[in-house]
């Protein structure tokens, strides 16, 4: 069989993309995304073959070894199109405009996307895994191939009719009845409808929403958490308590390294796609600190720290501080191969007396409990998920088996640093420690923060998106604004270094400038100056991570309470306006954006502490403050005269003018808390902070 490496290389050979670099050897001739190749298209005449996918994606290898690796498909695929492959994770808005294609036209969304379009990049055909040969009633890629080609040339009007209606539909601003006023009264009622939503759609035995496939979804918990607090329903946080625990259990996260696969293919959160993304890692601990601020719960804050030792050990570039985007679901071929074992393997691994203890804990069984999710045959191997009257083994049995499990392959890292994931990452890190006293997780925080201040920005104070083998490159998107200034504004919380607000205030203001809606409000995708997309899309949905326009709009709010500039407030308002439609149609798909509208029809706290940053009174206050679960407040610091944070950053009264009036009682830290405008006498009572701090009331 001939060696792959040894091929001629495509046109795929000169990119960073790991995904791409990937099918860089495969006989498929593959441009990647340019107008070289719609070019070529129109030249040769032929319809384009967009193929989308990412590096961790199990489905996409499984397809690149049965299609794109094949001679005979190659060689159908290069006499019908001109073909081009695009990581998702680098190019984000080009994916987004082709799933809304693909669903457009009636196919469920996934990876690998694969769509059909004309040379001037309109779809006219979509469809996710594809095999070589047609079976089941699907079509394979020989099939398709031939019946292009006659279609392409005997039916070229059927086509470019198709992909005009298509166009259309993605193109169309989405029509809702105009029904309500958009204020806080109809806003409180979107929660509510949201939550009854999602209480329909609970698993009360093992948490999550819908059936399998069951993802995370941790930004409808950090909802529900919300929910429960303004409203009093229990039922809310015992969703929460029960999808985390289930999650944390199952083997969708991995008990020896810690950390948590992308998705359950089963309902028990058992047998996951053993991808680990980036994002998951970061969403989901927020979710577990959010718990353990509101509960006290140790299980949710040992969870959390688990999650942030395994992206602290697996998932930081050593030399930048950036974090990686992700491992692959499969080992040399092989889905799970890192993370099964069988019965015997425990055994060799472990005393007679610690082996019996797993195989009972995690139900091993001598046949296996992992099963293909294509074929449903049982592979003999285990996935380790805890059964349900275990809380977790015991860390010197974990540790032995981790030993031995390091020795195995393990899955190729996707090495890419994207300034969005990170975003999320440092948001987490930072919420994370802040909560959790853990001082390590803002000094990781803040490493990566410095590493795409200094590495993704342009010379005209832009943001990139993508950093690899040294090179940043490719226009960032919404995302990489919402998430990264959400990241800086939690890392200056939990560091209370101005360098960092500072930097936030000053994208906020970019993103406004390049990526605002001065029509309609919200934020497009991607900037104003695009010009290789066929449409500029604005979002407000979520799907694996929150929408770049509900993170936007807590960012907001939260920049507006710190500075006072009324204006950000307003366009919050306005970017909910926008998307008031949307949410009216189904308020739980956009749970992100249900946060921020809490945030914003909620009493806003202020707190600012006022104090020396090393005595032990600050301290106590702090430690106080950020253990509880208070999401509507903003906190800043004002240290004492003669103690600083960063004598290099700006001070917090050029950025926050109206700190300049507060002061400190002489020698002890004291808290102002303001709440709706209105501010309270200062305090140097920790407890009394927190009762100013709690008073509200029920508000839906």
């Amino acid at each position: 069989m001939e060696d792959k490496e040894t091929r001629k290389p495509n046109r795929l050979i000169n990119e960073k993309s790991p995904y791409l670099l990937q099918h860089a050897h495969n006989p498929v001739e593959w441009y990647p995304w340019g107008e070289e190749a719609f070019e070529l298209a129109r030249t040769e005449d032929k319809p384009v073959l967009l193929s989308i996918g990412y590096r961790s994606c199990h489905w996409c290898h499984v397809m690149e070894d049965e299609v794109f690796e094949d001679k005979d498909a190659a060689t159908a695929i290069n006499d019908t199109f001109i073909s081009i492959k695009v990581d998702r994770e680098e190019r984000p808005d080009v994916d987004s405009i082709y799933m809304a294609a693909a669903q457009s036209a009636g196919t469920r969304g996934g990876w690998p996307l694969n769509i059909l379009l004309t040379p001037d990049k309109k779809p006219f055909f979509a469809a996710t895994y594809i095999p070589k040969e047609s079976r089941g009633g699907q079509m394979g890629m020989m099939d398709m191939a031939e019946k292009i080609r006659a279609l392409w040339k005997l039916q070229r009007e059927d086509i470019e009719k198709a992909s005009a209606e298509i166009t259309s539909m993605i193109s169309a601003k989405p029509t809702y009845a105009e029904e309500g006023d958009g204020g806080a009264g109809e806003w409180g009622e979107f929660m509510s409808e949201a939550y009854t939503e999602l209480a329909s759609r609970f698993d009360p035995k093992y948490g999550g929403f819908w059936h399998a496939p069951k993802f995370p979804t941790p930004h409808l918990l950090s909802f529900l958490l919300r929910y429960w607090q303004s409203s009093g329903d229990g039922k809310a946080l015992e969703m929460v308590e029960t999808s985390l625990r289930g999650m944390r259990r199952g083997g969708v996260f991995d008990h020896l390294g810690f950390g948590f696969h992308r998705y359950s293919t089963d309902e028990k959160w058992h047998l996951p796609h053993f991808e680990k993304m980036l994002y998951d890692q970061a969403l989901i601990a927020v979710a577990y600190t959010e718990a353990w601020q509101a509960t006290g719960k140790e299980d949710f804050a040992r969870t959390c720290r688990e999650i942030m030792e395994y992206v602290l050990r697996d998932m930081r570039c050593s030399i930048t501080g950036g974090f990686f985007s992700g491992e692959d679901a499969d080992t040399n071929g092989v889905e799970g191969a890192t993370y099964t074992w069988k019965e015997d393997e425990i055994r060799a691994a472990l005393s007679e007396e610690e082996a019996d203890i797993v195989i009972r804990a995690f139900a091993v069984s001598p046949d296996g409990n992992f099963s293909d999710e294509a074929t449903g045959v049982r592979s003999g191997t285990n996935v380790l998920g805890l059964s349900e009257d275990w809380g977790h083994i015991s860390d010197a049995i974990r540790e032995k088996l981790l030993a031995v499990r390091e020795e195995r392959d393990r899955p190729f890292m996707d090495d890419k640093i994207l300034t969005d994931w990170n975003g999320l990452m440092i948001a987490a890190l930072s919420r994370a420690s802040a909560a959790l006293g853990k001082d390590e997780y803002a000094l990781a925080a803040g490493k990566a923060a410095d590493f795409i201040l200094a590495e993704l920005m342009d010379e005209k104070g832009r943001l990139l998106h993508r950093y690899r083998d040294g090179e940043a490159a490719i226009e960032a998107h919404a995302d990489d604004y919402a998430f990264f200034i959400w990241g800086l504004m939690e890392l200056y919380e939990a560091t209370f270094n101005t360098r960092y607000l500072k930097a936030a205030i000053d994208l906020n203001s970019v993103f406004i400038e390049d990526f605002w809606d001065e029509k309609s409000g919200g934020f497009y995708m991607s900037r104003s100056e695009a010009k290789d997309l066929i449409i500029r899309q604005k979002l407000v949905m979520d799907n694996a991570y929150p929408s770049a326009n509900s993170v936007a709009m807590l960012n907001l709010l939260k920049l507006s309470g710190i500075t006072g500039d009324e204006g950000l407030r307003e366009r919050a308002t306005e970017l909910a306006s926008a998307f008031r439609g949307e949410l009216s149609a189904s308020p739980s798909s956009a749970g992100q954006l249900l946060i921020a509208l809490d945030f914003a029809t909620s009493p806003l706290s202020e707190v600012v502490i006022a104090g020396d940053p090393d005595a032990g009174s600050t301290k106590d206050m702090l430690r106080l403050l950020r253990s509880g679960f208070y999401p509507n407040k903003v906190v800043m610091f004002r240290p004492t005269e003669g103690t600083t944070v960063d004598s290099e950053a700006p001070s917090i009264e050029e950025l926050a003018p109206f700190i300049g009036l507060i002061g400190g009682e002489e020698g002890a830290a004291t808290a102002y808390v303001c709440r709706d405008r209105a501010c309270n006498s200062p305090t140097v009572d920790p407890l009394e902070m927190i009762r100013l701090l709690s008073e509200g009331e029920v508000k839906y």
